[in-house]
């Protein structure tokens, strides 16, 4: 089975993570572990990583920490033969539907903000709109808090 696990270093997408670390998938399963940057912020992650390369110890791009931290919990499941760690660049909906598609997901799990409907109307939903276009199965993980 090949899961896309978008995460984004919120609380939603670690619980996403600790979900999909723990359950029992079919033998020989693959997961891709992806989180997408606007462009905007992929050029300062990028002076970023220039600055620390200048200066060890300096600035660091925050979602590698969390990237690494989730790469390890799903690792440390010994569930997926294959794990393969990805970063996108653009509209989060849209490169987390394409990149599915063009790995040929079965399966798309995402963490859910949980925003009210304010929030929702103002800034869109990337979970719904990923459950809403994509090619395959969306699983939606949302924390206890966000559950009314």
């Amino acid at each position: 089975m090949k899961i896309l696990l978008a995460v984004d270093g919120s609380p939603c997408s670690k619980r996403a993570v600790e979900e999909v670390a723990k359950r029992p998938w079919p033998a020989n399963s693959k997961i891709r572990l992806i989180t997408v940057r606007q462009k905007n912020e992929a050029l300062e992650e990028l002076s970023a990583i220039r600055a620390a390369e200048a200066l060890p110890g300096q600035e660091d791009w925050h979602g590698i920490d969390f990237m690494t931290e989730a790469f390890a919990m799903l690792k440390a499941s010994d569930n997926f033969i294959e794990i393969i760690p990805a970063v996108r660049t653009g509209r989060a909906k849209d490169s987390i539907i394409e990149d599915a598609e063009q790995w040929e997901a079965d399966l798309i799990v995402i963490g859910s903000h949980g925003y009210g409907i304010v929030k929702h109307f103002l800034l869109g939903s990337v979970s719904l709109a990923v459950a809403l276009n994509a090619h395959c199965s969306v699983e939606i993980v949302r924390t206890k808090a966000d559950i009314p």
